[in-house]
C-alpha cells in the first residue's frame, strides 16, 4: 500500500484526518482549522495529508501570522504511524522552504486538549527530533476564564500607551529588561541579534499580532521612571497576554503580576471571557505572577524549531 503526501482536496477542509468514535476531537481540530483559514493563519494549499489505500491517514498544516507571506510553524500535525509522521515533516520542510521560510517551529501540549489533541507526546517528541527539531522552550500555559475573579489594579503604576508614546521608550525599556532575562527564546534572539536588536524584532512581531496601539503600555512607578512593559493581544482562537517585562532595577516588587492584571483588565473591557498566557517552566518569578493574578497553569508546553 503505497503512502502519498498531497495537498488536500477542497472537500477534505476543513476536517483532514478523523478519527472513528471521536467526535470532541473531529469536532474541535476541525472548527480550529476553519478558524485558521478564515483569519488568514494557513491557506488551503497549506494544508497536506497522508493518503494510503485511498484513506487519510495524517495530515499537517502550515501556520503563519496574517499578512506574512512565509509560513512559521506546524499546526495540527496528525502523524499516524512513524513512516507516515516522517514523510509529513518532510514535505511540510519542503514546502516551507518554497515558500521562503528559513526556520519552523511546532509546539506540543501535554496534556492531550482542545483544538490539536497531541495524544502520545513521547513518539511525537522522538519524531520531531529525527526531523532536525529541538527544544527552544520547555514552558508552561496559564489560563484565566471569565468565571475566575478579576486581578486587583496595582495603584502604584500609572500607564501611558504606544499611542502616546511612539516605539522608542518601548524599545529602550524592552532592551533594558533584556539584560539578565530568564526566558530561553529571548535569550536566542539576543545571542543573534544584540539586546537592542531583539528589543525590536520582539516589539515588531507583537504589533503583527490582533491588538489596539492603546493595549500597548508602559507601567510607571509614583517617580515616574518605566517599570514595566505590558503587550496585551489577540490570536486567531484566544486573547493572550503576549509580552511581560520588568526593568531589573525594579524586579521583586510585584510589578510582573501588576502587568498581568493590567493586561487582562484591558482584553476583558474588549470583550475577552478567556485569556492566555505563556512563560519558561524556569522562570519561577513568572510562574507566580501568573498565578497572583489568578491564572492557573492548564498545560505544559515545548516549543521546538528546525532551520531549513
Amino acid at each position: 500500500m503505497k503512502l502519498t503526501v498531497r495537498i488536500a482536496h477542497r472537500d477534505e477542509l476543513p476536517a483532514l484526518t478523523t478519527f472513528p468514535n471521536d467526535d470532541e476531537r473531529n469536532g474541535a481540530t476541525a472548527a480550529y482549522l476553519a478558524g485558521l483559514l478564515e483569519s488568514g493563519c494557513t491557506r488551503p494549499e497549506w494544508c497536506v495529508v497522508a493518503e494510503r489505500d485511498g484513506r487519510l491517514t495524517g495530515n499537517v498544516v502550515l501556520w503563519t501570522i496574517p499578512g506574512r507571506t512565509a509560513p512559521m510553524d506546524l499546526v495540527l500535525l496528525e502523524p499516524g504511524d512513524p513512516d507516515t509522521g516522517e514523510a509529513l515533516l518532510a514535505h511540510a520542510a519542503d514546502l516551507a522552504r518554497s515558500l521562503g521560510a528559513q526556520s519552523q517551529g511546532h509546539v506540543l501540549d501535554s496534556p492531550a486538549q482542545a483544538p490539536q489533541f497531541q495524544r502520545d507526546p513521547e513518539s511525537r517528541e522522538k519524531l520531531l527530533a529525527a526531523a532536525g527539531f529541538t527544544i527552544s522552550r520547555d514552558g508552561c500555559r496559564f489560563l484565566w476564564t471569565a468565571n475566575d475573579p478579576m486581578p486587583n489594579q496595582d495603584e502604584r503604576l500609572h500607564w501611558r500607551s504606544l499611542t502616546d508614546l511612539g516605539e522608542e521608550p518601548f524599545v529602550d525599556l524592552l532592551a533594558d529588561t533584556f539584560t539578565d532575562t530568564k526566558d530561553s527564546i529571548f535569550q536566542a534572539e539576543i545571542a543573534e541579534h544584540g539586546l537592542r536588536g531583539a528589543a525590536e524584532r520582539n516589539l515588531a512581531e507583537m504589533q503583527e499580532m490582533d491588538h489596539e496601539p492603546a493595549w500597548f503600555e508602559i507601567g510607571y512607578d509614583e517617580r515616574d521612571q518605566p517599570v514595566a512593559i505590558s503587550l496585551p493581544a489577540r490570536t486567531s482562537n484566544s486573547a493572550v497576554i503576549g509580552l511581560v517585562a520588568v526593568a531589573p532595577a525594579s524586579r521583586g516588587q510585584g510589578y510582573a503580576t501588576s502587568v498581568v492584571a493590567r493586561g487582562t483588565q484591558l482584553l476583558v473591557e474588549a470583550g475577552a471571557d478567556e485569556i492566555r498566557g505563556d512563560c519558561d517552566a524556569g522562570n519561577i518569578g513568572m510562574f507566580k505572577a501568573f498565578q497572583r493574578a489568578g491564572y492557573h497553569n492548564f498545560a505544559n508546553r515545548k516549543m521546538f524549531s528546525r532551520p531549513l
